[in-house]
């Protein structure tokens, strides 16, 4: 258990970042799974700005690989151009 009130104060900022970051991170490959199974590209173009965003946001905040997140938002838009 820890010794000093800064690493215990440490221990539960952690976890609350951990449920943000696992929440988020959730949202968004839910979000990348109901995009690759639309048939419907309008609906496809209107979905995919909201995703990169996400995608975008979990990077910056090093929840993900800033690559991981160009390789998928790149897949995607393939996906999207051979509807």
């Amino acid at each position: 258990m820890a010794n000093h009130k800064s690493a215990l104060k440490r221990i539960r900022s952690n976890e609350a970042k951990r449920l943000v970051n696992k929440y988020q991170h959730k949202t968004t490959r839910n979000a990348i799974k109901r995009l690759r199974e639309l048939t419907d590209k309008k609906e496809a173009e209107t979905m995919f700005p909201s995703v990169v965003s996400m995608l975008d946001r979990l990077a910056k905040k090093n929840v993900i690989h800033a690559n991981k997140a160009a390789n998928l938002k790149s897949g995607l838009a393939k996906h999207i151009a051979a509807l």
